[in-house]
């Protein structure tokens, strides 16, 4: 199945499912629907931003969280997280995620509520050649920069998901 066509649930402002649509529909329409964002972290407090690939259908070459993606029909986010860590950067979550915060759907997050994790992980990882073109370790305070200074080379998401953790977690 194309990505186009992949189902996802259809959600009001309450994240309530009430229909359930392809994801070209969705996006076509601009209907609400659910997503996740996962903020990877290494043992140093560095964040882990992907570059979106170029052949992405929204925002592509832009810098964006560790890993994300559109939750499926009938799927809960904490098995979207586990799924989408491990399909983008090859990680097998063997400790359990950190849930951050929900954000409610915006134009800001393309219309979705994003449930926005934390994990922490060291190992190598294996980037997805069809999902990201490169990949970064920063530290907090380079993000809290790039995030200030309006950095037109991140996603929208990410600099609002960053602007959030900051405000719960000022101090690494």
């Amino acid at each position: 199945m194309s990505v186009s066509h992949e189902l996802l649930d259809v959600v009001d402002e309450n994240d309530n499912v009430i229909a359930v649509k392809t994801r070209g529909e969705i996006h076509a329409s601009g209907l609400m629907h659910r997503a996740v964002h996962i903020l990877l972290f290494n043992s140093r407090g560095e964040v882990f931003l992907q570059k979106r690939s170029l052949s992405k259908d929204e925002q592509p070459g832009k810098w964006d969280s560790s890993a994300a993606g559109h939750v499926d029909s009938g799927e809960d986010y904490l098995a979207c997280a586990r799924r989408e860590i491990d399909e983008e950067l090859g990680i097998v979550a063997t400790q359990p995620f950190e849930l951050l915060f929900k954000l409610p759907a915006s134009t800001l997050t393309g219309n979705e509520h994003c449930m926005v994790y934390r994990y922490q992980f060291d190992g190598p990882l294996q980037l997805h050649p069809e999902e990201i073109d490169d990949g970064q370790w920063i530290a907090p305070g380079e993000m809290d920069r790039r995030v200030a200074e309006r950095d037109p080379e991140l996603t929208e998401a990410v600099s609002l998901i960053w602007s959030r953790y900051r405000e719960e977690h000022p101090i690494f």
